[in-house]
Order: C-alpha cells, then sequence, then structure tokens
C-alpha cells in the first residue's frame, strides 16, 4: 500500500528487531493518517535533493519503541518521524540541505554522523535543529 508516490506502508513499518521478536507493529487509523503526512513531507525532500530517500526507521509501536530503547516521547511512535539517509549525500550534507530549506519539521536532528531524524509535529512546527554525538549526547545546531 502507497501511502504516497514514492513511500509504501511497508517500508514505514518495517522492523528486524520487531521480526525477531513477534513484535506487531502495524499502525492503527490515527497513526495511518501521521503517517501519509511524513510521507507527503518525505516527498518534499525528495523533490528537494532530486534523489530517493531511503528510510532506515519509521513508525515504531510503543512496544517496539521500549524494546531498541527509544524516547518516551518517541514522534516515531505516533508516525511522525524517520530516519533517513539519501545517496550520494553524507547525513550531515543532506541534513544542512533540508535546514537551509523552507521546509517545516518539528525536529532535525544529526544522529552520529550516520543517518537524519526528521519528525513533524501536529501543533507548531519548532523547527529545532540538533545533533547527537556518542558521548556528548545532545547539542544545539548541526554541529
Amino acid at each position: 500500500m502507497y501511502l504516497s508516490e514514492h513511500f509504501t506502508l511497508a517500508e514505514m513499518t518495517v522492523s528486524e528487531t520487531a521480526a525477531r521478536q513477534g513484535i506487531d507493529n502495524t499502525p492503527d487509523a490515527r497513526t495511518l493518517v501521521n503517517l501519509r503526512k511524513l510521507c507527503a513531507f518525505l516527498e518534499q525532500v525528495r523533490q528537494l535533493v532530486d534523489k530517493p530517500v531511503l528510510v532506515s526507521s519509521g513508525y515504531r509501536c510503543l512496544q517496539l519503541n521500549e524494546v531498541i530503547g527509544g524516547s518516551l516521547q518517541s514522534a516515531h511512535t505516533d508516525g511522525l518521524a524517520a530516519d533517513i539517509n539519501v545517496p550520494g549525500l553524507t547525513p550531515r550534507e543532506l541534513a544542512r540541505v533540508v535546514a537551509d530549506s523552507p521546509l517545516m519539521f518539528d525536529q532535525l536532528i544529526l544522529e552520529f554522523d550516520q543517518w537524519v531524524h526528521v519528525g513533524l509535529a501536529l501543533a507548531p512546527e519548532r523547527r529545532q535543529l540538533l545533533t547527537i554525538r556518542k558521548g556528548t549526547g545532545y547539542l544545539p545546531g548541526l554541529v
């Protein structure tokens, strides 16, 4: 099932951890609406960089989020966040392109120089920029 032109429900919910542990990571109707909003945003990112956007982590049910050690307030559990990469761009380059664009997001986090977390909100978007590194935790901005 496609949630947008290029993004499927399967890629937004797939999880090796869920499969290994027998966790049902199927979103409910409210979360499905949020996932469509998220995929519409990812389509804008795809258009911005003119390349495919690869999702490594999208929706996580509460049980899955707990098992992987995700934040209790994670937007992933509402279907409003994805961890992404783009072939041909480093995560830092991708983060900078999105941050410098007019796209509206709640959080953009450069995580361990490995991927970019993009989170949306139902309330006004903050356009918060963060970097997380091992040993230092969250830092403001893209550093």
